[in-house]
């Protein structure tokens, strides 16, 4: 008898020696890192629903529990600053990447095309802000210089190809700023893209296009510098990492895969860095 309450009490024991699953241990890095998020959230968003919504983000993609916690803690904490809730709605993605140099999975904070928009608006500066695709067929100019000019009238019939895009922002003090990327020069960014040959630029490529000309134009719009910099984040490449398809999750991305900031890969125990507690 004795011997068997003895297994019992290794058995029960090794059961509460039992890691924790992943997806626990994300829960509790991110009630652990809470206050600090609430430090840096815009006062129009709610803590509570971004936490919730962050979180299931992250247990509905497999590889985001796979990632290093620093990095996708990090891409939290970039979320909660800009106040951009990351998923389907389009403000942002956290998006899971192979590291090459480290052998990890890292996280990627990407703003999304309507995640721009929103951050455009919320400056206070602009009334109305809004990008459309130009397709061969449609009735359109475009004329630069001392008085530029912007007319679309797009087709009711078959449009023809994509031949580029257009944003345009409107200030409440009656100017405008505006912005065309023909398709050249779109491809060209799509180039320095990891993922130029597959997600969004093949299934959303209009949209992506969009997203595009929108970040061209922000440098010029009345933005903190803090969000033109994250904005700008898309434009640099890093080489260290692959954007690996079977890393995405198709409905995660669905119109915002983007390059990623070139920076060295930090080493990691798995602990949460000092700066972000």
């Amino acid at each position: 008898m004795a011997t068997n309450d003895k297994l019992k009490n290794q058995l029960a024991s090794r059961t509460s020696n039992k890691p924790a699953p992943v997806a626990d241990t994300i829960e509790a890095y991110m009630k652990k890192m809470a206050p600090r998020f609430a430090e840096v959230l815009p006062k129009h968003m709610d803590m509570e629903r971004m936490s919730r919504i962050a979180l299931t983000t992250i247990r509905t993609n497999p590889k985001l529990l796979e990632a290093t916690v620093p990095s996708l803690m990090g891409a939290v904490m970039q979320a909660v600053q800009l106040g951009l809730e990351p998923g389907l709605l389009g403000h942002c993605y956290l998006l899971p990447f192979k590291n090459n140099k480290a052998g990890t999975t890292d996280v990627q904070f990407i703003i999304g095309y309507k995640g721009m928009i929103d951050l455009a608006r919320r400056s206070g500066h602009i009334q109305s802000i809004y990008a459309h695709a130009v397709y061969q067929n449609d009735d359109f100019e475009y004329e630069l210089g001392l008085h530029p000019q912007l007319t679309h009238k797009p087709s009711f019939g078959e449009r023809g190809e994509f031949i580029g895009a257009y944003a345009v922002a409107h200030f409440k003090d009656g100017g405008y700023q505006m912005e065309f990327m023909p398709k050249s020069e779109i491809e060209k960014r799509r180039g320095r893209s990891k993922s130029k040959d597959f997600g969004p630029w093949k299934t959303d490529y209009e949209e992506m296009a969009k997203k595009t000309v929108v970040r061209a134009m922000f440098k010029y719009l009345p933005i903190s510098i803090e969000v033109q910099a994250q904005a700008q984040q898309d434009e640099v490449v890093r080489k260290d990492i692959t954007a690996d398809p079977e890393y995405i999750e198709a409905d995660a991305v669905e119109i915002n895969m983007g390059n990623v900031i070139e920076t060295e890969p930090e080493e990691s125990n798995g602990d949460i860095p000092d700066s972000l507690v």
